[in-house]
């Protein structure tokens, strides 16, 4: 019984160390995908008015803080087999999980948002563009036209509604508009083979549901992580709450 005692908890201490160790890299991983899309957001703002669709990035930058602290505060109380420790653990542990999950909520919530902010929002910053770098909104429409390969809302037409088209008065759309292997492209409307072919609203729309998803899949993905943590903490607690066994290995007492 001493011996199937002891494997148990070593097994389970094993387990409990290697996770903590995966914690760490987690609060990694999961502060580079909450920085990716804070950077991200910064590019494509204009499109996408709520800024409360920043939520899930800074919580699970949160989260990532927070994880490392639990992994240091887990490793500890695991090698040290502290009672306190462990339950501490398995509080904070379960709290992250929590938040977590309300994380992938929000994802799911803001990226059903997504196509509704876009449609709002794309035409009027096409409006407003003057193709002056000093202009917030020409710099981020010439740069998603660049990143996106696209032009215009639907296609390259939508320029001639513009008021920059109307001001321009030389039938071409922005050079930004030029496929990269043109190099000869002016934007000019007359070769419009040179041009992007595909709009720029759809595919503004499936990078910004992108970027939610990689917020959900990385939430999730650690949050089962931390449900197996908390499974070999919970092992770990009640053997040395219930176990005659694990109480004679801590003392180094046997059997009468």
């Amino acid at each position: 019984m001493l011996r199937m005692g002891q494997c148990g908890i070593t097994s389970s201490k094993t387990v409990l160390v290697f996770l903590n160790l995966i914690f760490w890299a987690a609060a990694g991983i999961l502060c580079y995908v909450g920085a990716y899309v804070f950077i991200t957001y910064d590019d494509y703002d204009h499109f996408f008015e709520d800024v409360y669709t920043l939520i899930p990035a800074v919580t699970i930058i949160a989260v990532g803080g927070l994880l490392f602290i639990i992994g240091l505060i887990g490793c500890c109380a695991t090698v040290r087999e502290s009672y306190c420790g462990l339950t501490t653990f398995v509080v904070i542990l379960l709290l992250v999980f929590v938040t977590e999950v309300a994380v992938v909520v929000l994802g799911y919530v803001y990226r059903a948002k997504v196509e509704n902010e876009v449609n709002t929002s794309i035409k009027k910053v096409y409006d407003e563009y003057n193709g002056t770098n000093s202009n917030a909104q020409s710099r981020a429409i010439d740069y998603i036209q660049r990143q996106l390969q696209c032009c215009g809302i639907h296609n390259y037409s939508d320029w001639q509604n513009t008021h920059w088209y109307e001001e321009s008065k030389n039938n071409s759309v922005p050079v930004s508009c030029c496929k990269t292997n043109v190099g000869s492209c002016t934007g000019s409307l007359t070769h419009h083979e040179d041009l992007y072919q595909e709009g720029c609203e759809a595919l503004v729309v499936k990078k910004l549901e992108e970027i939610m998803m990689y917020v959900i899949w990385t939430a999730m993905t650690f949050a089962t992580i931390q449900m197996l943590g908390m499974l070999c903490a919970c092992v770990v607690l009640c053997r040395r709450s219930r176990d005659p066994a694990y109480e004679l290995l801590i003392t180094g007492g046997t059997y009468a």
